[in-house]
């Protein structure tokens, strides 16, 4: 699989709204007793495209959730939405989670498991059909859905690169 260019986006101006995924609590023992840490799996969007993802660390709950919405911010991309759903399907992986996204018709909602969803509802999509095969560790699962969402081209841009009329690709 040859590699993507994300379509970066700067996060300032932006009306993020941030879910939290997944908040891991990691114990370290050592000769003083037991340090207990978070790490928390952000993700951000502003439910018209633009969704991005981060990973935060802290010795606080807040402050790992905060550290994490902070990262996604810098991690933000563009995702084609064509009238509440996706242009095309597409498959990613990411370790050993694989993820399926494929276009679904107007009314359908989102039919995705729980690290799925709060990406693909981020990023606005309404209505899509997805599965979640192998593992489903919520990291990976994210990861491979971002690397699907940014793999997505915009049907305009394609008919573009093949040469083909506008006409054609709207009025079939």
């Amino acid at each position: 699989m040859a590699k993507t260019n994300f379509n970066h986006i700067k996060g300032g101006d932006l009306d993020l709204q941030e879910k939290v995924v997944a908040i891991n609590r990691v114990v370290k023992t050592t000769k003083g007793g037991r340090a207990f840490s978070f790490s928390a799996l952000v993700v951000v969007g502003n439910g018209n495209g633009v969704v991005g993802h981060g990973l935060g660390k802290a010795k606080e709950v807040q402050e790992a959730i905060t550290k994490g919405i902070d990262d996604a911010k810098k991690n933000l991309i563009k995702v084609p939405v064509m009238n509440g759903t996706i242009p095309h399907d597409q498959f990613a992986k990411e370790g050993a989670a694989k993820v399926l996204i494929k276009p679904a018709a107007h009314g359908t909602g989102v039919i995705a498991g729980g690290s799925m969803r709060a990406v693909l509802e981020s990023a606005g999509i309404t209505d899509v059909l997805s599965k979640s095969l192998g593992s489903a560790n919520p990291h990976n699962v994210v990861k491979a859905t971002f690397l699907a969402l940014s793999m997505l081209r915009e049907p305009i841009g394609v008919a573009k690169q093949r040469n083909i009329s506008l006409k054609k690709v709207f009025n079939g």
